[in-house]
């Protein structure tokens, strides 16, 4: 999603700026299409000062934050690290707003996986909560702490609950790009099988391209709010 709503910021004239944690060897796969036309800065969700550093430094007008312990099955594994990042990690990002510039505007990625074992169909804003992992259960803190602070501090703040969005960058470990990859890996005689769960299993796709715009038009209301991104359609 960041590399995607990098593209379109970039083609609305915005100066783009990421952050990124600091590592020995830097991943920029999904970006190196875009270098020299945003800048990287190095930061970290559980280190509040180099938050309000970033901030100071670029002065956005907008934030938007995509980042969290992104993998549901990691999220049972490493449960603890998952709510620093994704749960208090937002927390950090929202107090650096507060205190550097009130008046940016705030983007969380809410997640459809905060529905978990849902309680009505089709889901709305309005639907309860039930998530069933770590990951759903640290998305819907970070989600209803914006709340908090949007109603507490009057900042624009806005939620995305976003439903399963793909695009050809996503990660090899999810479902789509598992079959696709294996299914290249078939073709050319390099595997034969392909092992998958549960097979009855449905999701609401779409496209990541698409979501990312969707971000950005929450950001351009006069009032924030949040929104369910769907198809409304599921999918084997």
């Amino acid at each position: 999603d960041g590399s995607h709503l990098a593209e379109l910021l970039l083609e609305k004239g915005y100066r783009v700026c990421g952050m990124a944690r600091r590592a020995s060897l830097e991943n920029w796969a999904r970006i190196a299409h875009l270098e020299g036309r945003i800048e990287v800065l190095h930061g970290d969700l559980l280190d509040q000062v180099s938050l309000v550093k970033v901030l100071e430094r670029t002065r956005p007008q907008e934030v938007y934050n995509l980042a969290a312990m992104s993998f549901v099955p990691t999220s049972w594994e490493q449960p603890v690290l998952t709510g620093e990042f994704t749960a208090l990690g937002a927390t950090r990002l929202l107090d650096a707003v507060r205190i550097v510039d009130p008046t940016i505007r705030f983007y969380q990625a809410s997640s459809s996986e905060m529905f978990g074992s849902v309680r009505e169909w089709p889901q709305t804003e309005k639907t309860p909560f039930y998530p069933r992992s770590p990951y759903g259960v640290a998305k819907a803190y970070a989600h209803w702490i914006t709340v908090n602070y949007r109603e507490s501090y009057g900042l624009h703040a806005s939620c995305g609950i976003l439903f399963n969005h793909e695009g050809p960058r996503r990660g090899i470990e999810f479902v789509t790009r598992k079959i696709s990859h294996a299914a290249a890996r078939i073709s050319l005689g390099l595997q034969k099988d392909l092992h998958l769960g549960n097979l009855e299993a449905r999701r609401d796709w779409g496209y990541a391209g698409d979501y990312v715009e969707a971000m950005w038009l929450m950001l351009q209301q006069a009032q924030p709010d949040d929104y369910v991104i769907a198809t409304g359609e599921t999918h084997s």
